[in-house]
């Protein structure tokens, strides 16, 4: 989090880069008093030559990711009530229509209005009769149905960029061009100032808006920067028939033809096409021309007609009108993607003051700007943007092949249709457990997160399936799935599984200053006797929730930490004092999940230590033995069943997973993956940070207000948990009607009959022990019993609210 300066100091911001982004960013530090804003540029105003000057200003509001909706809303907003010197406005609202060729792209669309309905965008999935209406030039031999969005449309980047210059500098701020930076000074862990070929300007932060550029400026700072700038093709023909006369830049929806990786918009009498059909084409951002060594600006590089040439084709096969037009002029325009896709949002830890705001398309600009002014400015963002955080990328996620393979598949991957579960196919394997071999051995059926491969069920397991009998799945929600994953869940309810856990962040933090470091950044109490463990959350001063822990303390000034994401360990980091140690220990050791009933069965024999329920308690933690190995065992279960996670190094991973394998055949022991594991905790009505929960939402409306102890002491977002008032709305425990029916997350939620949603699924999956699928989704506080209604590609299916927990209610299958 970022430290807040005395509010009667005015700090001195450096803003390096005045495209969209720097611009906006001016606009809302200096709307927040922040006045003594600097925003240098190396190439003219009010045309820089970097992104923003050639940006075609597409505005598609609905993402998967609520962040970026979220983003792109208040840009439309915002752009919506600017204008440019002369008058013109800065967005023209003439809507957005994504058309579909084929049947899976219009099943597609369908779950993308389920997307905007949950997100609160307005649109609907038309048929072909209205997507003629709306663009007469289509085939209509080729559309069966699109997506129409009335509010989206065309933001006018540079318009925008000079309005919200000229309101910043009526603050106090001044803009700087022809100013090229050279350096980033530091002292202390701090940036101090800029250094450029203009002078040095000092500075309490440096906010890096340079965009393709960010990793020059990153370098300057000891920053690493992972983006890769891309060449994307756009061109505009020559006159059209149908457009005679047009005087008006734009009257239609902007167009998207996903099929094959086009857009449309018009420019009066001509259209633009925008293709990100053609190969990657990698940018070195250390060498980009400067802006009077561009044939026409840095970020226009030649137009390349043979890569364009099989998109010319299908675009004229969408709107037969072209083909008495041409391609009239062209050009590959660089801008920035990210391994993942998302921005780069937040500040450095080393060094303090050096904030990124990189890899943000227009769509998202104003938005990201307000973000980032807010946390600057009040320490946190009103929104939750842990998917844009700059920590999130692990250190082997980094390295420039891996940061330019990833970003790359981004480019080609932005129009596909990608299953939210889909794994990229390179570079893999990337990270493996000590157990990698004998899961391949069992036929593992790996998926990827953080770099891990992490087994989502076995194929050793599927002739325990065959005598499960399920309902058929549809296509979407059988992809990345199979019916081992009940057998492995119903193994794991009646006998025993072993679960890799290795892929959770483990952290270690000593010294005589980490209970306090503790004590006063999470909320539950965890100044308890060494052996205990607790389950606890990090919060914002607005009491929102940054993650959840589980905390064992394993001797007085020894702590483990279960923990979520990268942020987590520079969270606390930031917060540590001299007197504590912090590291992160995950890639040098391991963990195996142990559960079931006959969890004590299969470890009790390998240890000489009492595992009884009176000898080893429930959310307890010791050093033992399992045979020869090693162990830090911590009986704590996601799954609702009896069992312990067991650590180890990772030179003896193998050790503890063959003796475990061994001794466990006798029991019918399975290994089980995290399809079976994602079934179980739903069913426990167990939390998934980042899905169910996220900085937007307070303990008390998550049904975590358990692990917040207000009468231990000050801790972060005490204050602001101690104003709020009764939740207006809670996560929810839904349990679908039909037996047969499946949703897997993001859809809204109907609970009465104004058609609005009240409100969306955040993780979903089929409960295997209950016959149905489970369903948990932000809604207002509703009885058990309550009906309600998930939409789901297109359809409506029933659910009722239900009594958490759905499963063991009296924790008899944990507490034995």
């Amino acid at each position: 989090m970022a430290t807040v300066r005395d509010r009667g100091a005015v700090p001195r911001v450096v803003v390096v880069g005045a495209g969209i982004v720097g611009c906006s960013l001016a606009d809302e530090l200096t709307a927040r008093g922040w006045t003594d804003v600097t925003v240098v540029e190396q190439g003219p105003l009010p045309a820089p030559g970097g992104s923003t000057s050639h940006a075609p200003g597409l505005v598609f509001r609905t993402n998967a990711s609520k962040c970026l909706t979220d983003l792109a809303r208040y840009t439309v907003d915002k752009f919506s009530g600017l204008r440019a010197p002369g008058g013109r406005a800065c967005f023209a609202p003439v809507g957005g229509l994504e058309v579909a060729t084929t049947p899976d792209r219009l099943a597609d669309l369908h779950r993308r209005a389920g997307l905007a309905a949950s997100w609160g965008v307005g649109g609907e999935v038309v048929g072909p009769d209205e997507c003629l209406k709306l663009w007469p030039f289509l085939d209509p031999d080729r559309v069966l149905g699109g997506f129409h969005t009335p509010g989206d449309g065309l933001a006018r980047a540079l318009p925008a960029s000079h309005a919200q210059r000229e309101s910043a500098t009526a603050r106090g701020a001044r803009f700087l061009d022809r100013t090229t930076v050279t350096g980033i000074e530091q002292r202390g862990g701090r940036v101090t100032g800029v250094v450029t070929d203009r002078g040095t300007f000092p500075a309490d932060h440096v906010v890096s808006t340079a965009g393709f550029w960010g990793p020059v400026i990153g370098r300057m700072a000891g920053v690493d920067v992972p983006l890769l700038p891309l060449a994307h093709q756009y061109a505009r023909t020559t006159p059209l028939d149908e457009l005679a006369g047009a005087v008006r830049e734009a009257t239609r929806p902007i167009l998207r033809h996903q099929d094959r990786d086009l857009y449309f918009r018009e420019h009066a009498d001509r259209l633009g096409i925008g293709s990100y059909a053609h190969r990657p084409l990698p940018v070195d951002p250390f060498t980009v021309p400067r802006y009077d060594d561009a044939p026409v600006m840095p970020s226009s590089y030649p137009f390349t007609a043979d890569d364009f040439a099989p998109s010319w084709e299908d675009a004229k096969a969408l709107l037969p009108a072209l083909a008495a037009a041409r391609v009239d002029e062209g050009f590959n325009g660089v801008f920035s993607f990210t391994p993942d896709g998302m921005p780069l949002l937040g500040e450095t830890r080393e060094p303090r003051g050096f904030w990124l705001a990189e890899a943000v398309w227009v769509t998202h600009s104003a938005g990201v700007a307000k973000a980032l002014a807010e946390w600057m400015t009040e320490g946190r963002p009103s929104l939750d943007v842990h998917e844009c955080d700059l920590t999130r990328f692990e250190t082997a996620q980094r390295s420039p092949a891996y940061v330019e393979e990833r970003s790359a598949r981004q480019f080609v991957e932005v129009y596909d249709i990608v299953h939210p579960l889909q794994p990229p196919e390179r570079p893999r394997p990337l990270r493996v457990s000590p157990f990698y071999a004998r899961q391949l051995q069992l036929g593992a059926h790996f998926l990827e997160g953080g770099g891990w491969e992490r087994p989502h069920w076995y194929e050793a397991n599927a002739p325990l399936a065959e005598a499960i009998t399920l309902p058929p799945r549809d296509a979407w929600s059988v992809t990345h799935w199979s019916p081992t994953a009940a057998a492995e869940a119903k193994a794991t309810r009646e006998k025993v599984a072993l679960y890799d856990m290795t892929p959770l962040r483990r952290l270690e933090v000593t010294g005589p200053g980490a209970l306090g470091l503790l004590q006063r950044t999470t909320t539950n109490n965890v100044a308890r006797k060494p052996g205990s463990v607790t389950y606890t959350l990090l919060l914002d001063e607005a009491g929102g929730i940054l993650s959840d822990l589980t905390v064992a303390r394993l001797a007085e000034h020894h702590f483990q930490i279960g923990a979520n994401s990268p942020a987590d360990l520079d969270l606390l980091l930031r917060a540590a004092p001299d007197d504590v140690q912090i590291r992160d220990i995950t890639a040098g050791t391991c963990c195996v999940g142990v559960w079931g009933p006959l969890a004590r069965d299969l470890v009790q024999p390998l240890t000489r230590d009492d595992l009884s329920h009176q000898g080893f308690g429930y959310f307890r933690a010791r050093r033992t033995h399992i045979g020869e190995v090693p162990v830090t065992a911590m009986r704590l279960s996601y799954v609702g069943e009896l069992g312990w996670e067991l650590y180890t190094t990772a030179d003896l991973g193998l050790r503890l997973w063959d003796t475990l394998w061994e001794a466990g055949q006798r029991h019918g022991v399975v290994a089980a993956g995290r399809s079976a594991f994602n079934s179980l905790r739903l069913e426990k009505g167990y939390r998934a940070w980042g899905h169910d929960m996220t900085a937007e939402h307070t303990p008390y409306e998550a049904g975590l207000g358990f692990a917040v102890r207000m009468d231990k002491g000050d801790f972060t977002g005490r204050a602001a948990l101690e104003a709020l008032g009764e939740p207006a709305r809670r996560l929810t425990a839904l349990t679908l009607d039909d037996p047969a029916a499946v949703v897997l997350g993001k859809e809204p939620v109907y609970a009465d009959g104004n058609g609005r949603p009240a409100g969306h699924v955040t993780s979903a999956g089929y409960g295997y022990t209950l016959g149905r699928c489970v369903a948990y989704a932000w809604l207002p506080p509703l009885a058990p019993g309550t009906p309600v209604r998930i939409a789901y590609f297109g359809g409506r299916t029933a659910a009722t609210v239900a009594e958490e927990p759905l499963f063991d209610p009296q924790m008899t299958h944990i507490l034995k």
